[in-house]
């Protein structure tokens, strides 16, 4: 991946890296063991995102008909 640090990555930054990994998969001259690596480096991406997703949701926030904010919680 990019010099960032997995957890400075933005979301957006690691659609981009996929899309990388995409058009590497689907060069013609590309070789079983290359696309063997960029299939596991898109599934390290894939993961990174799900874990972001899922803080994400933790820190969403609901408002009760008051106004007041309250952890969502799934």
């Amino acid at each position: 991946m990019s010099g960032k640090n997995d957890k400075e990555l933005t979301l957006n930054d690691i659609f981009a890296q996929l899309d990388g990994v995409i058009e590497g998969m689907e060069k013609e001259d590309v070789s079983l063991e290359e696309t063997f690596d960029l299939y596991h480096k898109g599934m390290d991406m894939l993961k990174l995102c799900n874990e972001k997703i899922d803080k994400v949701e933790k820190k969403m926030l609901l408002l009760d008909n008051e106004g007041e904010e309250h952890e969502f919680e799934s």
